[in-house]
């Protein structure tokens, strides 16, 4: 066998490196070319929501970004289950991108057997925004603050209900967690969204409620509800005099309705990091702050990495939730 001679020997290690970093090389090439063709960008809900409105706002953002189309799907029901689990299907070359609220965590806590596993199945890109969840109250409800509204359950119990958006969704895991950490005895009345449920507490069926903000805050500030507590970290700009529940004493009342911006597992890093620094600057920008402020979402700073993280704790948070509570999927 002949020696290798020193100029071979420095042929094969350039050789080695150069094909080492040919991946890198060919991941930068991606995230320069990207995006080549349409973007789709799945909403887990009907047309005409937050979410949607959101979805589109960021589609022309970034359509006149990078002169290539990011369009809308709205692929509703199950409770935001069947555009998830389509999106989870989706081939990850960022070219599919899934936009859902904190039902993108609980849905899987709630359910035995969810469609899709939300840390498995998605790499998370960005937590852009996030909206108070209130505590609410018929008028004729005699309690005027949290602490009364808790005395007045303790003083009469079972007699009282509350309404949610529906079994599983953010704000009944966050109040059963009051509830139960209290213990307070109150029956749980779910509707099949945010809307009828306020429509039910203001029309006086159910005397409590807890709610996202936006159907909420035009029968607050009719005076048809009042809104004991939001619970937010938070003040809302719009309904500045009502106090966060930490403020109000209950710092377990503690949860925010979250939007975020997933894409399927595997997708290429440097896409992942390229869609979130364009949403962070979208966010920022004039023109968005004023219509998200519209919405009653406030901006939300987490990497995608914090955002990751996030999942993880809030799905173990509830599944002890719902063990404690003993609640149970329709």
């Amino acid at each position: 066998m002949k020696p290798v001679t020193k100029p071979a020997r420095r042929k094969f290690l350039r050789l080695i490196v150069g094909a080492a970093a040919l991946p890198a090389l060919a991941r930068s090439a991606l995230a320069q070319t990207y995006p080549s063709r349409p973007v789709r960008l799945i909403v887990a809900f009907a047309p005409g929501g937050p979410t949607d409105v959101f979805a589109r706002l960021i589609a022309q953002k970034f359509s006149a970004e990078f002169g290539k189309q990011f369009y809308v799907e709205n692929v509703g029901g199950g409770a935001g289950n069947i555009g998830t689990a389509q999106a989870a299907k989706a081939a990850p070359d960022g070219y599919t991108i899934l936009l859902n609220v904190s039902a993108f965590v609980t849905n899987p806590a709630f359910l035995s057997k969810a469609p899709y596993d939300p840390i498995k199945d998605f790499a998370p890109v960005a937590l852009p925004v996030a909206s108070a969840i209130a505590l609410l109250v018929h008028p004729s409800v005699p309690a005027k603050t949290l602490a009364e509204l808790v005395a007045l359950i303790r003083a009469n119990p079972g007699t009282y209900s509350y309404a949610t958006g529906g079994a599983g969704a953010q704000p009944h895991l966050t109040f059963e967690q009051f509830r139960v950490s209290l213990g307070l005895d109150v029956v749980h009345v779910p509707f099949t969204g945010a809307g009828p449920a306020v429509a039910a507490v203001v029309a006086g069926q159910v005397p409590i409620g807890i709610s996202s903000l936006p159907p909420a805050v035009p029968q607050i500030r009719e005076g048809n509800l009042r809104a004991l507590a939001l619970t937010s970290k938070s003040r809302s700009q719009k309904l500045p005099d009502i106090p966060t529940a930490a403020e109000a004493g209950y710092p377990i009342l503690e949860g925010d309705q979250w939007l975020g911006v997933f894409v399927p597992a595997t997708t290429p890093e440097e896409i992942i990091t390229l869609l979130h620094r364009k949403i962070v600057e979208f966010v920022a920008q004039p023109d968005m702050k004023e219509r998200l402020e519209a919405l009653d979402f406030y901006p939300v700073e987490s990497t995608p990495k914090e955002f990751a993280e996030r999942i993880k704790i809030e799905l173990n948070t509830w599944r002890q939730v719902i063990q404690a509570a003993h609640i149970k999927a329709e």
